[in-house]
């Protein structure tokens, strides 16, 4: 377990219904995040497809487009205050009750989304509302989804088990895509006036589902014993857990910058590769399930990828996927221009699949074993959600904005999804440790951020 051997201060375990209690850990770690990534890129293909034309009609199509996307970068915007918000509670009273308020949260919303009326102005600022609400929602359910996992696990098994909360976000993705491609094959008039609103208000039927697997985990026995140290008075008083965090701010933005590549190639792919294909004479429906297929092939590549970094390490099996994509990115986009379906598919395949999934495996156990225990929820959860909204938030906006001001020419686009790429390898290689074998017990405050070493009697 990763608990400290020989800790008497902690909790006992029972090892029998501990290898229980993880499996079901990990399922519900996998549901969650299925559930709220199915609703987080639901919308992304939504914004990629319906938003413009059905909410943004007064404006040329392209500028729609980009106007579309910039309610979706408001969840991204979001996303760091859940982060915060859900991690300082989550730190101090415990990680499953926020995973059950995050997991409501982005449930309720994404239903509300399917009832906004097709009203200029009104009908946009409610998406933003609703999509600020969902940013907030998802950024509390990652940091808790992927530290029961970690902290249930043993040492030599964190980064798999802690992956199952990123290979559910893929097979989200591919639910949300693949109901959106579904009922993209109805007539067009038909899918804008009513057809895309269905796979919203199937969230409500997820949510039920999600909250009764949930209910029945255990609190994490890491923080568990963290709270008995605390109340014995064997532990140092702590700071709040996002003063804890914003102290080391290096680490903070060592961990961000380094899953920033990782996202940016999951919000190209999810949004302006969709349009970009479909531009050059692919079939809607078929782009929609290129990457429906891509986010499903995802789902045993990322715990695959995961597991290889808990043998060797996770910054090799990072780097490879960061050094790949911006090696191929021509071909791959050359693939996605053709027009032809089976290049379309290979080209969504390879990128996330392969390069993405490489990168997305161990980043949970990363990010969660680069912070100590009372305030590994904040870290964790600030983290991911910085490298979501510098790799993710704006990239289809920018990507947008570069292709037209291009006239078509998606070099631009290509150069800078290689420009994140390379700068979150670069930053893996000098500043980033590794981690697969930290201590993350609740005594293991000393050993955080060996690379960015606090001042004396911080720890």
């Amino acid at each position: 377990m990763s608990t400290t051997p020989n800790r008497s201060d902690a909790p006992a375990i029972d090892p029998v219904k501990d290898k229980k209690q993880i499996r079901r850990v990990i399922a519900s770690s996998y549901l969650g995040s299925t559930i709220e990534f199915y609703d987080f890129i639901l919308y992304a293909t939504a914004a990629s497809l319906v938003f413009g034309p059905v909410f943004f009609a007064n404006l040329d199509p392209m500028m729609a487009t980009v106007a579309s996307y910039m309610t979706f970068a408001t969840g991204y915007l979001a996303r760091p205050i859940g982060g915060v918000l859900f991690g300082h509670f989550g730190d101090r009273v415990g990680r499953k009750r926020m995973l059950l308020i995050s997991m409501t949260t982005m449930g309720v919303v994404s239903v509300l989304i399917g009832f906004v009326p097709p009203i200029e102005t009104w009908g946009a600022v409610m998406l933003l509302v609703l999509r600020a609400l969902q940013g907030i929602a998802i950024g509390g359910e990652w940091g808790g989804a992927a530290l029961m996992s970690l902290e249930h696990a043993e040492t030599k098994s964190r980064g798999l088990a802690a992956s199952f909360a990123n290979a559910g976000g893929p097979m989200g993705a591919f639910l949300g895509t693949a109901a959106l491609a579904l009922f993209a094959l109805l007539p067009e008039d038909d899918f804008l006036a009513w057809g895309w609103r269905i796979p919203f208000f199937f969230s409500a039927v997820l949510l039920v589902i999600g909250l009764y697997i949930r209910m029945k985990i255990t609190e994490s026995p890491v923080f568990e014993a963290a709270v008995a140290l605390q109340d014995a008075g064997r532990a140092a008083k702590k700071p709040l857990p996002v003063l804890e965090v914003l102290r080391r701010p290096r680490t903070l933005l060592t961990v961000g910058i380094v899953g920033m590549g990782a996202f940016a190639i999951q919000a190209l792919f999810s949004t302006f590769v969709i349009t970009y294909a479909v531009l050059n004479g692919t079939d809607r429906s078929t782009a929609l399930w290129a990457f429906a297929f891509s986010q499903l092939f995802a789902t045993v590549t990322i715990p695959v990828f995961a597991a290889l970094s808990d043998r060797f390490g996770r910054r090799p099996v990072m780097l490879a996927g960061l050094l790949l994509m911006p090696l191929l990115a021509f071909p791959l986009f050359s693939m996605l221009g053709s027009g032809q379906t089976w290049s379309v598919v290979v080209a969504f395949l390879v990128a996330l699949s392969l390069f993405q999934s490489m990168t997305f495996g161990p980043m949970a156990a990363f990010l969660g074993e680069n912070f100590s225990t009372t305030s590994r929820y904040t870290g964790a959860s600030l983290g991911y959600q910085i490298a979501a909204l510098l790799g993710g938030g704006f990239t289809p906006v920018f990507a947008s904005t570069i292709f037209a001001a291009g006239d078509g020419d998606v070099t631009g686009v290509i150069w800078y999804l290689i420009g994140i790429c390379m700068l979150s390898a670069l930053v893996l290689i000098f500043l980033a440790r590794e981690s697969n074998e930290a201590d993350i017990g609740p005594e293991d405050a000393q050993q955080r951020s060996a690379a960015d070493p606090a001042p004396a009697g911080t720890h």
